[in-house]
């Protein structure tokens, strides 16, 4: 087996996760009880987190400090904003603000890490843009102010969470499945007393909201979070990037097959400029003997 063949073996694999991260807006107005964005982000952090630290040894002091601004960046502060906006937003409205994610990257990455941004990813990030608005959006959709506000907030703290992760690497003898699991395990602790004081547990759940949150921490939460970051440990980071560009063609999918929504020529073709943006974004760097900075795209943005 080559190895382009096998790095296409791992990115379908890794696929997987923004697909599951695509059912996500579905999830969330169906499944779940309602107007809860605080439980349903600790129900996502928390059992995560304590599922992938075990065995693990403890973070040295300076680590800590790292894995609590991480998980702020990452999951308590952004999963409670991301759930509200689900709650406020048209799915497709939230897609399409989402899909800045890898431009958004590019551009925090440039001061911060000294990155160059590449012509090739750039055109990537604008035709997954372009392609998720046709995709999705639709012109009678409404928009809630506070609910733009904490989608676009999303965006750009996952960026800077991604690029100081990236700056940052990580601890000596501790894998990505493990910095993951640190980082959700201090969310999950951060956000728990704001989810008791602010919104308590539900007095009753319906069992299809017992089933809503089952799928929460087992699939989107546990599964889904730790392929994503064994993705990053056997793709480069360029090619999960643009792999999550794939989740607004789930949530198409489903509401075509769930919601019985109508996918027109419009959808078909943006969905198409999507899969054209994820190949583009996974285009490696060619080889040259002359020293250049690292591409922007070597960074990733899991939903």
């Amino acid at each position: 087996m080559t190895e382009h063949d096998q790095r296409s073996r791992f990115a379908y694999v890794c696929a997987l996760t923004p697909l599951i991260f695509g059912t996500t807006y579905l999830l969330t107005t169906n499944f779940l009880p309602p107007d809860r964005p605080l439980l349903a982000a600790l129900m996502r952090s928390l059992p995560t987190g304590i599922a992938l630290v075990i065995g693990s040894k403890l973070p040295n002091r300076q680590w800590l400090v790292r894995f609590l601004i991480l998980s702020v960046l990452w999951a308590s502060a952004v999963f409670p904003l991301l759930f509200f906006a689900a709650y406020h937003l048209p799915g497709g409205v939230a897609a399409v603000i989402n899909s800045l994610g890898p431009i958004c990257v590019m551009i925090v990455a440039v001061p911060i890490l000294g990155t160059a941004i590449r012509r090739v990813q750039l055109l990537a990030g604008a035709l997954g843009v372009v392609g998720v608005a046709l995709l999705v959006l639709r012109s009678n959709a409404k928009l809630d102010g506070l609910g733009i506000l904490a989608m676009v907030a999303v965006v750009i703290m996952m960026a800077f969470g991604t690029v100081l992760m990236k700056r940052w690497g990580n601890p000596p003898g501790m894998g990505p499945i493990r910095v993951t699991g640190w980082t959700f395990l201090f969310a999950g602790i951060t956000l728990l007393p704001f989810t008791l004081a602010f919104e308590g547990l539900p007095s009753s759940v319906t069992p299809r909201e017992v089933g809503g949150l089952v799928y929460l921490v087992l699939i989107s939460g546990i599964f889904a979070y730790a392929l994503w970051f064994w993705g990053i440990g056997q793709l480069t980071a360029a090619s999960v990037t643009f792999l999550g560009l794939l989740n607004p063609i789930m949530a198409a999918l489903l509401g075509w097959w769930v919601l019985h929504q109508r996918l027109n020529a419009l959808q078909l073709l943006g969905a198409a400029l999507v899969l054209v943006s994820v190949v583009l974004g996974q285009q490696r760097r060619r080889r040259t003997t002359v020293a250049e900075p690292k591409p922007v795209a070597e960074l990733t943005t899991p939903r």
